[in-house]
Formats: structure tokens, sequence, C-alpha cells
């Protein structure tokens, strides 16, 4: 409930000298009550968050939590193998990749009311929308290929199947939506896709078991966690795009190091080191781990507040959702979800780039 005071009210004018005290208070008493119900209902528009999807990839399903209570308020059946998720550039859906199921699934990032279910899509492991939102690209860590896709808003259409070698993992597309950047977790190498021709430009080796990238937003440098290794290697990217990049340097973090979240203040980033149970930020100007705080239990994908305090981070071996305080470097909750939750998202977050 909103109370609104009293004001505090000047001595009376000659004019008000012979009018009671009370008149006042009490004109005052009567318009909170006729403002309650709109009171009311702005506290309850403030109190609807929207809700916090974690996928749980052996379960095929997605938990929905209430941010305002921490509680899971239902699960949603998804096809097997869900992994990854992306919002839809009209911010519209929210679309589940089920690499198993070979299917999208389109869920209301507001409501969590599922609203189609689109197959034919084979082993979307991973998912990018291009900047420009003309192109949707997956990886098929299963199958060994990279697919682009055309959108127009509401549908997808194959523009081309483009085969890879082993065990394509993660994607990044470049400011200019004319580069996919893909990682071959298996074959540990890093590939770049010219997007509207669908040719594959060039292919570098990586370290072990190369798993999330992430381009920094100068366009100068490709960050790689290596899930085999101990830290993220750092590329200088050429010229353009038909230029292989150059390793410039790896930079420890800690022992796995897998999955990235931008901080959204155009200098920083996160990376899960799902071995070391740690999560390192990056200043990706300076090139340097500035901060770590704790990621237990397998850390893996994570999402971020809006006001940026929260890590949102998805615990695979524990099954849960852990809430990391940045400014503690505690965790400060646990919430039970199902089994190797992998993907981590809300609407209400921080920036991504």
């Amino acid at each position: 409930m909103v109370f609104l005071p009293f004001p505090r009210l000047a001595s009376p004018g000659p004019q008000l000298q012979s009018r009671p005290a009370w008149t006042a208070r009490q004109a005052w008493a009567g318009l909170c009550l006729a403002l309650l119900p709109l009171l009311h209902g702005l506290a309850r528009a403030a109190g609807d968050e929207p809700p916090i999807f974690v996928l749980n990839s052996k379960d095929a399903d997605v938990s929905v939590i209430d941010p305002s209570t921490w509680e899971e308020i239902k699960r949603i059946p998804t096809g097997k193998e869900p992994h990854h998720l992306y919002l839809t550039p009209d911010e519209k859906s929210l679309i589940i990749a089920n690499a198993f199921g070979d299917s999208l699934t389109f869920i209301d990032p507001r409501t969590a009311e599922v609203q189609r279910t689109v197959r034919g899509i084979l082993d979307p492991y991973q998912l990018r929308f291009s900047p420009d939102m003309q192109w949707f690209v997956t990886a098929a860590n299963r199958l060994n290929h990279v697919d682009i896709y055309r959108w127009d808003g509401e549908n997808l259409t194959l523009a081309k199947r483009i085969p890879t070698r082993r065990t394509p993992s993660h994607i990044w597309i470049d400011a200019a939506s004319t580069t996919a950047y893909v990682t071959m977790q298996d074959s540990s190498e890093l590939v770049a896709i010219d997007i509207p021709t669908q040719k594959l430009l060039w292919r570098i080796p990586t370290g072990t078991l190369p798993a999330d990238v992430y381009g920094t937003p100068d366009g100068r440098y490709l960050l790689i966690g290596l899930t085999g290794g101990d830290g993220v290697e750092i590329y200088a990217l050429g010229a353009s795009s038909d230029v292989p990049p150059k390793l410039k340097q790896t930079l420890p973090t800690g022992a796995g190091a897998h999955a990235f979240r931008v901080v959204g203040d155009g200098r920083h980033v996160l990376v899960s080191n799902r071995v070391a149970n740690t999560i390192s930020k990056i200043d990706f100007v300076n090139l340097a781990v500035v901060d770590e705080y704790p990621g237990p239990s397998g850390p893996d994908c994570m999402d971020l507040t809006a006001d940026g305090r929260y890590i949102l981070l998805s615990s695979r071996w524990a099954g849960k959702l852990s809430v990391i305080d940045t400014q503690t470097r505690k965790v400060v909750r646990q919430v039970k979800v199902g089994k190797s939750p992998h993907g981590v998202w809300t609407l209400d977050h921080a920036p991504r780039q």
C-alpha cells in the first residue's frame, strides 16, 4: 500500500481565518482515498517483473522463475535438449533452440506462454540473429554444419547449409551483419562465413575445445573461451573479413573458460570458468582480468540484471540457478531448476552490447 503524508499547511491568511482548520485536511484525505485504486494499480504494474527463463537440457523443458519471489512457477515442455535461446528483434518472442528435437519453441518473454513451434530446423544447438535483423544463423553441434536462414520478421527460409568440421559450437556475428564467426569445439578451430554469399572464408587453429566467441564493440578483437584450457584467447581482427585474424594473447581466467556475457558498459565482459567454478570480469580495452566472482557447480550461461548488480548463472552440475551479487562477490541465493541447466535469460536485463 502507498501512503501519502498530509501536507504541512502554512499559517492561514486573513481570508482563511474564519474556516475550520480541519477542512483542508479533510479535502486531502478525500483526495488520497480517491487515488488509492490508481496507486494500487501502479504498484501492481511496478511489481510485474518479466520472468527468468532457465533451459533444462536433460529434462527437455524450461523453468520459469518469478524474480520477486525467486520461486519456479512453472515448467514449459520443449523439444529434446534445449541449450540456447535468443530474442527476436521485435522483442515479441524468445526462441528456444531444441538441438535433439530439431525444432524452435517461441515463447512470450513477458507472459511465458508458448506461441508456436517451428519444426524441421536440424540440430539448432546455438543460434543468433544478425544485427540488421535480416539473417538467422544456427550451429549444428551434433551434425557438423552451420545453417543460414533469411528472416522476414516472421518466418525462416533456409539460404544454405554449410558443412563444417567437428562440432560447431558458438556463433558471433559482426556489426555489419556480413560475417559469422563460429568455433569448432572438437576440431579446435575458428571459421568465418560470409553471410550474404554463404561462403566459408577461412579457418584457423585455436586452443583446445573452443566454446563461446565474443567480438568487442570496436571491431578490433575476438575473444574465445577455451573450455579445454585455462583462459581466453584474444585475436586481432584483420583489415577485412576475408583476412584471418592473428592470435594476440591468451588471457588466464580459470580452467574451463566457456561462456561470455557482456556487462553493458562498453568496456567489460564476463566469462564463466566451468572447471574453476569462477566468473572472470575482463576489461576488453586493456585486455586484462579486473575482477572475479564465485561460479558454483559448473558455471555455464549467464544473464545480468538491469541494474548490473546480480549475475544470473546456470550451475549445471547442481541443477540450480545461482544469483551472484557483484558488489559483495557472494552467492546470495540458489533456485532449484531441472537437470543440466544451460541457457539463462530475462527481458529485464542489462544491455547486451
